[in-house]
């Protein structure tokens, strides 16, 4: 229990020297570096729904606390950056408000219908009997809420008004490419999932046919997208928010992403000579590179 909450100190210090590196050269919110307190939004979210999710041992509501965690962030770093600035957000804040929003609404209720529909998620059978490590997964998800963000969250709240570059415009393009990446991915194996003769298979077609996890491919490729956007906005310390893109891909392929998927999958059908052929020709993440 004790390395649980080691654990979560270590969460909540890397979030704390982020926030304060994307804070440097701000103007701070009565006297409190206006990054660290949308951080402390995220986590405040993230912990206060935890306490009915632990007494009544459910995950149901864990998915979509991030979406609302993006939200209060977002609403947060809008209402420092207006106030700070004395000025409305710049088209660049905008524009980026608009992709996650869009991407946290779309993906938190998709993830939220689907755990209603199969009733949990197996990740969470052992540590949710123990508050401890329950309370690991929360933060990191808050803590994984803030970092994808943080990079946005400076540009925003610093609300310079830039010119339309070339980051803008790779970045869009990056953006809209991962998104209908990982939309359309889902939508695939939701249609594949729904159909009862293909009850206890894998999915091969579509974008699976060219990626074993399409739709982590076009999460993380939407992260890239937005860190390109923020890149010029940025100045001194607060390149280390440029770690939001860098975060997401290690969480997704080391931590609870690719990792368990593929144990699972080769648990399930590791046997089968047509997923050996699958898993031989088709490339774990980036499509056809093998």
């Amino acid at each position: 229990m004790i390395r649980d909450f080691v654990v979560i100190f270590i969460v909540l210090v890397i979030g704390s020297l982020v926030a304060l590196a994307g804070s440097q050269g701000s103007i701070y919110y009565n006297g409190y570096p206006p990054l660290l307190i949308c951080m402390s939004a995220s986590f405040l979210i993230h912990w206060i729904i935890f306490i009915p999710s632990y007494l009544n041992k459910t995950e149901k509501f864990y998915d979509i606390t991030g979406t609302m965690g993006y939200i209060s962030i977002l609403i947060a770093s809008s209402y420092l950056a207006v106030n700070l600035s004395n000025d409305n957000l710049s088209t660049r804040s905008l524009i980026v408000i608009s992709f996650i929003l869009i991407w946290s609404l779309r993906l938190g209720f998709f993830l939220f219908t689907r755990i209603l529909k199969a009733g949990g998620d197996s990740r969470f059978d052992e540590v949710k009997k123990v508050l401890s490590k329950f309370l690991i997964w929360w933060s990191v998800s808050a803590l994984w809420v803030f970092l994808t963000t943080a990079n946005a969250l400076t540009m925003i709240i610093d609300n310079k008004d830039l010119p339309n570059d070339v980051f803008l415009y790779i970045g869009i393009v990056a953006w809209l490419t991962g998104f209908l990446f990982e939309v359309i991915a889902d939508q695939q194996k939701r249609v594949f999932n729904s159909n009862p003769d293909n009850k206890g298979k894998f999915i091969n077609s579509g974008l699976w046919s060219i990626s074993r996890h399409p739709n982590y491919f076009g999460e993380i490729i939407l992260w890239y997208g937005i860190a390109i956007i923020t890149f010029p906005s940025l100045e001194g310390w607060q390149y280390i928010t440029l770690i939001s893109p860098i975060f997401v891909t290690l969480l997704l392929t080391k931590v609870s992403g690719l990792n368990l998927l593929e144990e699972r999958a080769d648990k399930k059908w590791g046997e089968l000579k047509d997923y050996k052929e699958y898993k031989k020709n088709t490339s774990l993440l980036i499509p056809f590179i093998k």
